[in-house]
This record gives structure tokens, sequence and C-alpha cells, in this order.
């Protein structure tokens, strides 16, 4: 081959032929992580507001009480923390930009309209996968680093109260914003008809990857060409 195709793909994804043709996208162990982190999400929004606004303080009661609510919800945030990163040490350098991602972001018209075919053939993930990737990097790094400012059963006397001030600011803001990107994710993730099914079954249709990933299978059909030996 003159050129190696390059998609991003790591070990574990292949392509099957068959009918129709399967393609591995995600592990039991990545899945499996995936679903804690999203867990934990879940959890950390519903008592993460419940402790916001007293509006939503009835929402204290699916953790069992206020008292519980206050004491639980910093351990989430920490089972949140380790799940989420050690997806991010599988999945960073997938994750890297790339030319093709300004592309894509130029062309976000033909992206939301349906017309792929104008754009051009993607690695394992998309401009608007990796900004959610990376956005969530991101603030989870700040939710972690201003929660344990704001954590005063353990950590009270390591801070002043103005410090806690602001890390109670800066901790609801980017509650907010990734809020705002796990409820992106969940649309795009519906709104693409067969995504779910990478994170449930750990494959996708080779017309799936076909159509929205094709870099990335024509490195899978490329490295099984070769086979094990190369």
């Amino acid at each position: 081959m003159s050129e190696q195709i390059q998609g991003n793909a790591q070990p574990g994804d292949a392509v099957h032929p068959g009918h129709p043709v399967t393609v591995n996208r995600y592990g039991p162990w990545q899945r499996l992580n995936h679903w804690i982190t999203a867990t934990s999400l879940i959890l950390l929004l519903l008592s993460g507001l419940a402790l916001f606004t007293p509006e939503l303080f009835f929402l204290t009661g699916l953790f069992g009480g206020g008292q519980a609510t206050r004491s639980i919800h910093p351990w989430i945030g920490v089972v949140l923390f380790f799940s989420f990163f050690i997806f991010f040490f599988q999945l960073w350098k997938a994750n890297l930009p790339e030319r093709t991602d300004w592309i894509w972001v130029k062309k976000i018209k033909d992206v939301v309209g349906g017309h792929e075919e104008r754009l051009p053939e993607l690695g394992k993930y998309n401009a608007g996968q990796k900004f959610i990737f990376w956005g969530m990097t991101g603030l989870i790094l700040v939710l972690i680093a201003s929660g344990i400012i704001i954590w005063e059963q353990y950590f009270s006397t390591l801070t002043t109260i103005p410090v806690r001030r602001i890390a109670v600011l800066v901790h609801s803001i980017a509650a907010v914003l990734i809020i705002c990107i796990f409820i992106l994710h969940v649309y795009a993730a519906i709104w693409t008809r067969g995504t779910l099914r990478a994170m449930t079954r750990g494959t996708v249709t080779g017309g799936w990857a076909w159509r929205h990933h094709r870099k990335w299978l024509r490195q899978l059909a490329d490295r099984r060409k070769m086979g094990p030996a190369e």
C-alpha cells in the first residue's frame, strides 16, 4: 500500500463478514465502564440538583433524605472520576483533533441534514463526538477539583471560606455545562440510528460504519486483509 489508512482503530476493533457485516466497536469492559460513568452522571445530576435549590429538595428522597444525599453525592463524584478516566486512557488517542474535523464542523448543515456523502471520510470519531469527549474531560476535572475544596467533611481545614465560596460557584457552573453536554450526547446517540447498539451489543453494522466512519472501516478492512502476521 502506498499510503496507510489512518482511522484511529483500536485493539479489539474488527470487521466480521456476514449478512449483515458487523464491526466490533466497543469491548465488554469498555461498555461496562461507559454505563458506570453514565449512571454516575445521572445520580450526580439528581443529587446535585436536590442540593442546589429548595425547589428540587424533594429529590433527596431518592437518596434517603437530605443528610444522606449530602454525604453520598461527593462519593458518587469519586466513582465518576475514576470510571471516566479509565475510559479516557483507552480512547484519548482516537479523539485527537484532525484536519477533517474542521471540515466536518464547516459542513455541519450537511451533518444535520443527513447528507453525509458530502463530508470527508471520518475515523472512529467525528468532531462532535470529540467535542463531547474533551468537554467531559475538562469539566470532570473542574468538578472533582472544586468538589474536593467544598467537601467539608474531609477538607474544610485546608481552605478558607472565601475560597470555598468561589469553588461552589465554579462547581455549579461546571455542573450546568456538563448536564448540557450529557443531554447533547444522549440526543446525538438517539438521533443517529444504530449508535446505541454500539454501547449495548458492542457492535455496529457495516452499513452504519460505512456511512458514518468510513475511514475507520477502511482501516479495519485493510487490517483484516493483511492478517495477524502483519
